[in-house]
């Protein structure tokens, strides 16, 4: 008898000590009725798998679907108030490792509110598919995030049946107003938007380190870009197309003398999602000079 009371003593105690390693356990059971999102793109998915009821607020940078406009704005992601985001009392915290500054990312992480980030990187296509599964299931939606992958696969599928190998591929330099720096950027070939760009039928000659580097005049002199897309804030910011050529290096080009500098959202340009093959289509047409 004594031996049989050690033995179910020790099972429980070992069940409760595996209980504090079982995170994703943990994390489905999350409180997810007042969720504040902190990723542009992890917004959107929110909407398009019906999540977004559990929405109180998000960062500056989530625009899309225009419905995000009634929520609570706590900053810009990358330059955020640990007091903004607790404010508004969330339930759990969406982010998807781009916050700032580092020590609000430690507060929050402190707070005692849980926080996540889903471990899918979707710096690709097939990345973002991954994520909406990984989002469907911790959100316990999957069939919704099934159907969605779905209709995803079939439209881009569509989009890359429609490329013409043949046509010479214009030179496409993406300028990106970069609120966190308040400078100027240019997208490189490894950005989102390159890959966007490939797909509608243009290339981005742009290398270099990372998504995105600062603008230069030698940039420009040396690329000499056929088409120029800057993305909404940038454009709107400078208020006209004079303000727009005097940008460094931009006015010499052979887009700013054809007319070629067209305005783009933001959140078409920098991430996958489920309007990535439309947003492709949008930009062909830039390409093809039929926008």
């Amino acid at each position: 008898m004594k031996n049989l009371y050690i033995s179910a003593l020790v099972f429980l105690l070992g069940a409760q000590g595996c209980g504090r390693f079982q995170n994703a356990e943990n994390e489905s059971k999350a409180p997810q009725n007042r969720i504040v999102c902190l990723s542009k793109q992890y917004t959107e998915l929110l909407y398009a798998l019906d999540l977004d009821s559990n929405l109180v607020a998000v960062d500056l940078s989530s625009t899309y679907p225009p419905e995000t406009a009634q929520l609570t704005t706590v900053g810009y992601h990358r330059a955020l108030s640990a007091e903004a985001v607790l404010a508004v009392e969330p339930s759990l915290i969406l982010h998807d490792n781009n916050i700032g500054p580092e020590h609000v990312q430690q507060q929050l992480e402190n707070s005692g509110v849980p926080i996540k980030a889903f471990d899918t990187k979707s710096r690709d296509w097939d990345g973002t598919l991954e994520l909406i599964r990984e989002m469907g299931s911790y959100f316990k939606v999957s069939s919704k995030a099934d159907s969605l992958i779905i209709s995803m696969h079939r439209a881009m599928e569509h989009i890359k049946r429609e490329q013409d190998s043949s046509l010479t591929k214009p030179k496409v330099l993406v300028i990106h107003f970069g609120r966190a720096s308040n400078v100027y950027l240019v997208m490189t070939a490894k950005s989102t938007g390159a890959k966007m760009i490939e797909l509608a039928g243009g290339t981005v000659p742009f290398e270099g380190k990372g998504g995105m580097r600062p603008l230069s005049p030698e940039v420009f002199a040396e690329m000499n870009p056929d088409i120029i897309l800057m993305t909404n804030f940038g454009y709107d910011r400078l208020g006209g197309q004079e303000e727009i050529l005097n940008l460094p290096g931009v006015r010499h080009t052979k887009a700013a003398q054809e007319g070629r500098i067209y305005r783009i959202e933001e959140h078409d340009l920098v991430y996958f999602g489920p309007r990535s093959p439309q947003n492709i289509q949008l930009i062909r047409k830039f390409i093809r000079d039929e926008a």
